[in-house]
């Protein structure tokens, strides 16, 4: 029996799970909007709400301790300097999870997690290859 277990272990090693909330958390700062599984999604929210509420009390060890968390410096960034200040007013609930049906592949239920009040054009901001016109030389 799995009484009073706290978290999903999404079948994955402690060290990977950790690194998989970690890159899923700089993601969602970075994009403010990703698709995943729904399970992911559930993982990741209570994840996320706390990095964000580190932010907002601000102070260089709740800085530390979002650093420790995340280990992204440009995400870390933004968490303080725009998160913070969007959210200041916001009791809570900074993220919503939106079902979003089922994959094609192997029909696992998709979600897509967001930022509320997020920023639309931070979608897919500098993410993939970079297409240059080089290729005319």
């Amino acid at each position: 029996m799995r009484h009073k277990v706290g978290h999903r272990k999404l079948q994955r090693t402690s060290s990977h799970r950790a690194a998989l909330l970690r890159n899923m958390a700089a993601a969602l700062i970075k994009h403010e909007q990703i698709t995943t599984t729904l399970s992911k999604a559930r993982e990741l929210r209570p994840y996320a709400e706390k990095l964000i509420t580190l932010a907002k009390h601000g102070g260089l060890s709740n800085r530390r301790l979002a650093h420790a968390r995340l280990l992204d410096d440009a995400q870390l960034i933004k968490l303080f300097d725009v998160l913070a200040t969007r959210y200041a007013g916001r009791q809570g609930g900074y993220t919503r999870v939106i079902k979003a049906g089922l994959r094609a592949s192997d029909a696992a239920p998709i979600a897509v997690i967001e930022l509320v009040d997020r920023d639309v054009a931070a979608k897919g901001l500098d993410s993939g290859p970079v297409l240059t016109d080089e290729a005319d030389d």
